[in-house]
């Protein structure tokens, strides 16, 4: 039995009909740069999440890099994030000239709260948490960090499209929060694309200007930005998807809960379903933490199925990050987590028979 990781392609079999329309209707409309269309898209996304502003991107990438300029974060500044994340993070810090500054997370993946103050200097401006695979982070616990020490919140919320703490969504607690529409996430355009939400309007307004080359008209530019413009295609595709986005994350929530019933060995760490505090987790990804990681995975390629490693290496241990200083051991959590994460096939479009083989196999790995 195969069982793949995602498949793209049964997600296009199951909306073919009506991404070919959105495709038509695109092309003969002849509308595919910062048209009617992409303020529709960000119209219903502030609808959705409950946001201000949303301003369609690239990529959540960029709206990273955008929340760290539209606040000010620049050469000298520090932004406290998590160890754990994708290069992104640390990488646009790197980009406006700031210095990444890492705290280590608890259990859950998620940047450890109570060890936040003890990395603040007279240089930090910000903390940037992250909601990894979809898990919010303690958000409540931070902002009373942020606001003690006088600190900025932006999100990294590029994995957080229907995920909420205490009824807020993700990306709305601090001053910005990005999303990404990367195809790997449960909101997904047919390829790169990215959102920025806020509920401060001057910084949307400058976002709005540094995505379009800081051009307020073809003969006015005021600032110099950038080219990050979310096509009308995307957008198109996106306004369909928006309205499909519940039914995924509860076929996802479905697989998983399955997981959780039918995967038995100690050896195997899943992800606790919290329902506390008004959590909603979208599923993005269902990372385990196992024993002898590698070996499964070899293990259940043998047989037919597709298992990632998401991510084996913490963010300070990167070549590109030793111009920082960290060193191995620095932070023993998260590096102790990134030696045994490995992400389950959980997505949409699995048959409940494909999660049980996974399981059995899983079982029958470790005895």
């Amino acid at each position: 039995m195969e069982v793949p990781f995602i498949d793209l392609k049964q997600r296009y079999e199951e909306e073919k009909d009506e991404l070919l329309e959105c495709v038509e209707r695109t092309l003969e409309n002849g509308s595919l740069v910062l048209t009617p269309e992409l303020g529709e898209l960000e119209q219903q996304v502030c609808d959705f999440t409950g946001a201000q502003h949303c301003i369609g991107l690239n990529s959540g990438t960029d709206g990273l890099l955008m929340s760290l300029w539209a606040a000010g974060i620049t050469r000298g500044d520090e932004v406290i994030h998590p160890p754990i994340s994708f290069i992104a993070t640390t990488g646009a810090i790197h980009h406006v000239g700031a210095t990444p500054v890492y705290c280590d997370v608890g259990e859950d993946s998620l940047i450890d709260a109570s060890k936040i103050a003890e990395k603040i200097t007279p240089n930090t401006k910000a903390i940037m948490p992250v909601h990894w695979a979809g898990m919010m982070c303690d958000m409540e616990a931070i902002q009373d960090v942020a606001d003690k020490y006088g600190l900025l919140i932006l999100e990294d919320s590029a994995q957080a499209m229907g995920s909420y703490y205490k009824g807020l969504h993700g990306g709305l607690f601090g001053q910005s929060g990005c999303i990404s529409c990367h195809p790997l996430k449960v909101w997904n355009a047919v390829g790169d694309g990215g959102l920025l939400l806020t509920n401060d309007e001057e910084v949307a307004n400058k976002v709005r200007l540094y995505r379009n080359h800081g051009t307020e008209s073809r003969d006015n530019v005021v600032i110099y930005g950038i080219n990050s413009r979310l096509d009308v295609l995307h957008a198109e595709i996106l306004k369909f998807r928006l309205t499909k986005i519940n039914d995924v994350i509860a076929r996802r929530r479905k697989n998983a809960n399955l997981y959780r019933e039918l995967i038995t060995t100690d050896s195997v760490i899943l992800p606790v379903e919290r329902t506390d505090e008004g959590y909603v987790d979208s599923y993005v990804m269902f990372i385990a933490k196992v024993d002898r990681r590698d070996e499964l995975k070899d293990f259940l390629e043998s047989f037919g199925i597709q298992a990632m490693i998401y991510y084996g290496t913490a963010l300070h241990l990167h070549k590109a990050a030793q111009q920082y200083g960290y060193k191995k051991g620095d932070f023993p959590v998260a590096e102790r987590i990134c030696d045994s994460v490995l992400a389950l096939p959980h997505h949409q479009h699995l048959e409940e028979d494909q999660i049980r083989f996974v399981a059995e196999k899983i079982n029958e790995f470790y005895g």
